[in-house]
């Protein structure tokens, strides 16, 4: 049987801020059977722009992403918020305005997955081969969680990582305050938002918080940070793949 062809949509804060969730995206496809290819041709999703109302950007984006995507089996995305946008919201980009694109967002819509959703509910993977010695919390990444139902697939794989115990957040799916563009509207209520998920995070007691969407993971690591806390953070991706040791965690030298 050929192996599925898998194209990486690896995504901006992936690209500029950890290249080491791409890697370890790439190896968990790779373990899991794919064929894994990261197309040249790779842009921003075009959420900013569609959350901003600049619709006629957003769809020169989406159609730069969709030529580019589309001829593979599948796209997975290490990001709920960009999967959600390619998923969800490409189609209603172009309306009736241009039925073309919109046949192919369709199209590709039905092929995108969340990274870890994909690992499990499309592939099937019961367990991973890695180790990390501590205790994580796992945050719910709203788009991730509202989108594309991603709220049991990584604990399901994170259960499988020798020496890791899981402990959960009271409010494990309430926003961290990041929301893209929400946080620079709306400084001070994202402020407030952070602050009460990073009192949620210190009195779990984990040593690592864990989330699937970078925006969250860098809004944690920065709140975190100032606080003078001793929490960690880290991509899931990277814990599932063992890569840990490629990279500290998200916001420390």
């Amino acid at each position: 049987m050929a192996k599925p062809r898998v194209a990486l949509f690896v995504t901006c804060l992936v690209d500029l801020y950890r290249p080491t969730v791409g890697f370890s995206a790439i190896r968990l496809l790779e373990d899991a059977g794919c064929e894994v290819v990261v197309p040249p041709r790779q842009t921003c999703c075009g959420q900013p722009a569609f959350n901003a109302g600049d619709r006629r950007s957003a769809q020169e984006i989406a159609r730069q992403v969709i030529d580019a995507f589309l001829p593979y089996d599948y796209v997975v995305v290490p990001s709920g918020s960009c999967g959600g946008m390619i998923a969800h919201h490409y189609p209603s980009l172009f309306g009736d305005t241009d039925p073309h694109y919109r046949g192919k967002a369709e199209a590709m819509a039905s092929r995108t997955h969340e990274l870890v959703s994909f690992l499990t509910d499309v592939l099937h993977v019961e367990r991973v081969k890695a180790r990390y010695e501590g205790t994580v919390t796992y945050h719910d990444a709203c788009a991730g969680l509202r989108e594309l139902g991603v709220r049991k697939q990584p604990r399901k794989l994170l259960n499988t990582v020798e020496g890791l115990d899981i402990t959960e957040l009271a409010e494990p799916d309430i926003c961290c305050g990041f929301g893209g563009t929400f946080c620079v509207k709306y400084p001070e209520i994202s402020t407030r938002m952070v602050t009460d998920k990073v009192r949620d995070i210190a009195e779990t007691g984990a040593d690592t918080v864990l989330a699937g969407d970078m925006g969250c993971l860098l809004n944690l690591a920065g709140r975190l940070r100032r606080e003078g806390s001793p929490v960690h953070v880290r991509h899931v991706a990277e814990i599932l793949a063992g890569m840990t040791a490629a990279a500290p965690p998200i916001g420390e030298v």
